[in-house]
């Protein structure tokens, strides 16, 4: 009996990450998580569940939040991809990073740079959302430490702050 082997060539692509290009080579089986981490040495996006329940993984892809642990990196490519990484500038953070940490939104982090992707494309859609519409924006994203009340007000906090700044 023959054994077919099969050969999987690792795939050699750009991916543009926070405004930047990169050079990646990697299995294509690989998804965007995992590439993140593992290829790119950006671990602030958190490896959670691997099945899409949890929303720890959640970066933005062409502006829209997207489980970083269902999408294959392969099809990321010629795509712009925002990691929590790219929230800051320099040592400057950005305004919901900064509202979280006034009012006390993360409690152990884990689950904070996934609601803060999150949270940021929908404050880049809607300037001004009421509760209502951030706890649905941000229903797919888990904590296991909080009740969400600070982490609601973190968000308002913070959009209020992003209003004040493109003034």
């Amino acid at each position: 009996m023959n054994a077919v082997v099969s050969v999987q060539r690792n795939v050699r692509m750009t991916l543009r990450v926070n405004g930047e290009d990169f050079d990646a080579l990697f299995a294509p089986y690989k998804t965007l998580l995992e590439v993140l981490r593992e290829d790119l040495d950006l671990t602030g996006t958190k490896h959670g569940c691997e099945l899409g329940e949890c929303g720890a993984c959640a970066v933005l892809l062409d502006g829209e939040p997207v489980l970083a642990c269902l999408v294959l990196a392969v099809e990321c490519e010629g795509r712009s991809i925002e990691t929590v990484e790219g929230l800051a500038r320099g040592s400057e953070l950005h305004p919901l990073q900064s509202a979280f940490a006034d009012l006390g939104g993360t409690q152990c982090g884990y689950c904070t740079p996934g609601i803060l992707m999150t949270a940021k494309a929908l404050l880049d859609r809607e300037p001004d959302p009421g509760r209502e519409r951030i706890r649905e924006a941000i229903s797919g994203n888990l904590c296991r430490c909080t009740g969400y009340q600070q982490i609601y007000e973190s968000i308002e906090e913070g959009a209020r702050r992003m209003r004040e700044q493109s003034q």
